[in-house]
């Protein structure tokens, strides 16, 4: 196995048994519950969104190392941007797990630690798992964006 292999695998798992932004935001303005039938993974994104801007989110849940990493690699990018950056984000990501498609340039510094979650993308049935909170956080912009700009 390569150095830099190892090395996302052990970003992954770091992130996995210890998700950064674990927990309930105290007077969270909108939530979003996800939840993948195939695997049993959960996650309830819970998130404060004030004039246009995530300004806390964080959340719950439980499932595989892929899905609680990917969980918390999302939270971590997205923590204080706009909502049009997190769109840009989550678009971005969407591209990169469906094609080999280079992340807009504007957006490859802040998508960096994200590519470790590419390599899920060779084992299909994981992409999922890989995905569910972004597709979790997509609905929960829908939901709540446009009533918070």
């Amino acid at each position: 196995m390569s150095d830099l292999l190892a090395l996302y695998q052990e970003i992954i798992l770091d992130h996995g048994r210890k998700p950064r932004f674990f927990y309930q935001p105290v007077d969270y303005t909108c939530e979003q519950q996800g939840f993948n039938p195939l695997c049993g993974d959960k996650v309830h994104l819970y998130g404060i969104i004030q004039k246009g801007c995530v300004q806390e989110m964080g959340f719950k849940g439980q499932g595989c190392a892929i899905s609680m990493a990917s969980t918390s690699l999302m939270l971590e990018a997205i923590q204080g941007r706009s909502l049009t950056e997190t769109q840009e984000i989550f678009k971005n990501f969407h591209q990169m797990m469906l094609s080999d498609r280079q992340f807009d340039e504007n957006y490859q510094a802040i998508l960096a630690k994200l590519e470790i979650l590419k390599g899920v993308k060779q084992y299909p049935a994981r992409v999922k798992c890989a995905t569910l909170a972004w597709h979790t956080l997509e609905l929960l912009l829908k939901r709540c964006g446009d009533q918070h700009v």
